[in-house]
Formats: structure tokens, sequence, C-alpha cells
């Protein structure tokens, strides 16, 4: 476990009324968070997750026109939050997700959309390596030479039934690294068992703000494990403004020790640093 006395650390708690609203409310979200760092530097980097995430981003291009706010897709930098070690055009690729759901769709420039070396997939562990040192701390390097903040600007997360996110496992010894910003894994519990993912050092000490998306009944025991009283958290959430359009909004705090890897990532601590977007299924 990652060695953090994160029992002050609170979240705020976005609750949708309905799974369908997650991909509006979630762009907006974006949206402000990419005004934010434009607003402060020449780039948005963005680290995204895989699975089932970048379907919510589908909106995202139009909710960016109805706003009437320019993307600046050209300033944008996509890294992977975790990926599994296969062909970017293999049905398990993160980025193959990302590109078909999102970035195909936009004008990013490809060389600004960072995937694993794909030369190197012989070692799990080289990949690893390759990724913290040519992107990650690349764009870490970037940020600090752009604004006097340093961090990448957000990292939008999935988080699955079993607790876990990027490739970080509920048990696993990743979960105690203190050093490295990207780590391989060769025994994922879900196929495919080779990955990299972010841990848990880059994730709380190298991010502007942390999103956490997800959906569904199977996702309440872990909400409920995470933080403390969600039940009391969602009775008392108030309406929000229309920065979540209509969302209910409450903070909470997350439950020390972490009982989950998931629970582990608490951000930097600033407000807004760390977000919870979930449907009314997952909390009630």
């Amino acid at each position: 476990m990652e060695n953090d006395n994160n029992n002050n650390h609170q979240a705020k708690l976005v609750i949708a009324p309905a799974k369908s609203a997650i991909s509006t409310i979630l762009s907006n979200l974006i949206i402000q968070s990419c005004h934010r760092a434009l607003q402060q530097s020449t780039i948005f980097t963005i680290a995204l997750s895989g699975g089932s995430l970048p379907t919510f981003l589908q909106e995202l291009p139009d909710a960016f026109s109805k706003a009437n706010i320019d993307p600046q897709w050209d300033k944008w930098h996509v890294l992977l939050a975790d990926e599994r070690c296969v062909p970017s055009s293999h049905e398990d690729s993160n980025l193959g997700a990302i590109r078909t759901h999102f970035t195909n769709g936009v004008g990013i420039p490809p060389s600004q959309i960072y995937g694993i070396d794909e030369t190197l997939l012989g070692s799990s562990e080289d990949v690893a390596a390759s990724y913290q040192d040519n992107v990650v701390k690349y764009l870490l390097d970037k940020k600090k030479s752009t604004d006097d903040d340093g961090k990448i600007d957000c990292a939008l997360l999935g988080f699955g039934p079993d607790g876990h996110t990027c490739s970080l496992f509920p048990n696993h010894k990743l979960l105690s690294e203190q050093n490295r910003l990207v780590a391989s894994i060769d025994d994922s519990p879900k196929p495919p068992p080779s990955r990299i993912t972010l841990t848990l050092p880059f994730l709380n000490k190298c991010c502007r703000q942390i999103m956490f998306c997800g959906a569904g009944e199977s996702k309440r025991p872990i909400i409920q494990a995470v933080f403390t009283d969600v039940e009391k958290a969602n009775n008392n959430a108030v309406k929000h403004d229309d920065s979540v359009l209509g969302a209910k909004v409450a903070l909470v705090a997350l439950c020390h020790p972490a009982p989950y890897p998931c629970g582990m990532v608490h951000g930097c601590g600033d407000d807004d640093s760390l977000i919870w977007l979930v449907d009314e299924d997952a909390c009630s």
C-alpha cells in the first residue's frame, strides 16, 4: 500500500441522475479542465484509461460546440493511464479504443497521442521504462516549461467491480511502488496478463486533477467501501450549477486505510483535484 497519510482526503462526488447523463456531465467537466489549463499554459495534457471509458468521450466534440468554446485540439496531448502489451491494432488495446471512440474524430495531431513503443513488446518492463522516460517525463518537463504547476492537467480513470483502477489491482505488489511513475505488470488477474500502468506516485503527485467515472449497480459496493457514509452524502447532496448539468454533488471523505486501489488515488489535495462521477445506481 502506498505510504501516505490520506485519512484527510476528500472527493467531490457527482451523482448523475442516470447512466445516460454521464457523457454530457463528463464532457462539461473536461471542458472546464481544458479551459483552465489553456488559460495558464500552451498545452492541455490528459491521461485516459481504456475499457468502456472511451465511449463516454463520444459527446465531447459536440459539447465544445454547444458551449461555443474552441477545444484547440492542436494543443492537446493524450497519454495512456494504462495499456495492454499488445499492438494498437489488437482488440485489447486501450489506445485502439481511445482512437475509435474519441481521437479519430477530432483534430489532435497523431504525434500528440502517445502509444507504447511496439518494438519493445517482448518485454513489458522495457515498454514501461520507455513510456516513463519518453512520454510521461517528456510531458511533465513540457508542462514545467509552460506553467508553474508542472503537472499533467487531468487523468480520466475508470474503476472495476473489484476496485482496480488503471492496471493497479487489489493486493498487488505494485500498490507499494514508491518511485516509478510507470510500471509493468505480467500477472494481471484480468487478461491479457502483461500491461503497463501509471503508478500511485504519479497519480497522487503529478496530476492536477483526477476524474473517476463509472456507472451501474456493480460499482455500488466499491463506492460504499471507498467513501465514508455514502448514503448520508447522497441524501444530503445538493443540486449544483450548470457545471454539472443538474447532477447532485456532495463532498465525501475517503476511507482510511483505503480498501481498494481506486481509493488509494487521492490526487494533490487541492480543490476539485479529485472528482468521482457516478450514476444513481452506483450510489443508491
